[in-house]
């Protein structure tokens, strides 16, 4: 049988109860006021119209972190020495740093993009080489869904250190069109019927005004530029309504739309033209 020294248990209790205690009391009171403090951030963030999917990571990833210091100060209390946890967690956390590299960087990113708010769900945006629509933006990565219907999911470390084009950013969107015609065409007669064709579509705003003029002599064709402004929901319709339009005005009008061509002269000595002859 083991003898157990009750003398010496008791001095023990009596030499580090007042130290138990502590420990005790800090950590229940150290846990209620991280969760405390937790709970503020979340109402500060949310106050900031943050994402509540980053509202939610870091309210808890705040709310443990405060949780181990004060494991650590309990512990500190009891009289252990903390110098060996926290070389244990420092190391632990640099092998899972290292191990996450990549997830941490989107993570990163994913952060940046909540909190600077580049883009918006519903979003059409060009950028790490698609052009699509936001569906979701999450913590390491971004759902898009292109026009044609298919779902794209990018890293969002590939969108920060991308370009990002949000293409619904502004109300308003200027299409650019360039209308070619012959030299031998009437260019006034060409660009009455671009504004009369800007202002027969109600689509098409009087603010800011159409801008036509003539922007290149080429090679086969005089290129007018016609570049009326649209609401940017209108961008697409009005596009393709105005192409369509624009062919069918320059036909009724006998205005031609040139194409490249090329004039081949072929030039013979005297007898291989004989030899043709």
């Amino acid at each position: 049988m083991v003898d157990i020294n009750v003398d010496a248990i008791q001095g023990w209790i009596s030499l580090y109860a007042f130290n138990i205690i502590g420990a005790l009391l800090i950590f229940i009171i150290g846990k209620w006021l991280a969760r405390r403090i937790a709970n503020l951030l979340a109402k500060l963030m949310e106050k900031g119209d943050v994402d509540t999917t980053l509202v939610n990571f870091l309210t808890n990833l705040a709310y443990y972190a405060m949780v181990v210091l004060v494991i650590i100060a309990a512990i500190g209390k009891l009289g252990v020495n903390t110098t060996s946890f926290l070389t244990i967690i420092g190391a632990a956390g640099l092998a899972v740093g290292l191990a996450l590299k990549d997830s941490l960087s989107n993570f990163a990113a994913g952060v940046m993009l909540v909190l600077f708010r580049p883009f918006t769900i519903g979003d059409v945006v060009s950028t790490a080489g698609i052009t699509a629509k936001v569906e979701k933006i999450t913590i390491f990565n971004t759902v898009f869904c292109t026009a044609d219907n298919q779902q794209i999911i990018v890293p969002n470390n590939k969108i920060i250190s991308d370009i990002i084009t949000n293409i619904n950013a502004k109300d308003t969107r200027r299409i650019d069109l360039i209308v070619g015609i012959s030299y031998t065409d009437d260019m006034a007669k060409t660009k009455d019927i671009l504004q009369r064709l800007a202002e027969e579509d109600s689509r098409v705003l009087a603010d800011p005004a159409t801008t036509i003029a003539v922007a290149e002599l080429a090679d086969s064709s005089v290129n007018l530029v016609f570049r009326p402004w649209v609401k940017t929901a209108d961008y697409w319709d009005v596009r393709f309504a105005l192409t369509e339009n624009i062919k069918n005005a320059l036909d009724e009008a006998g205005i031609s739309i040139p194409f490249p061509q090329q004039d081949v002269h072929l030039f013979m000595d005297k007898e291989e033209a004989a030899q043709v002859m």
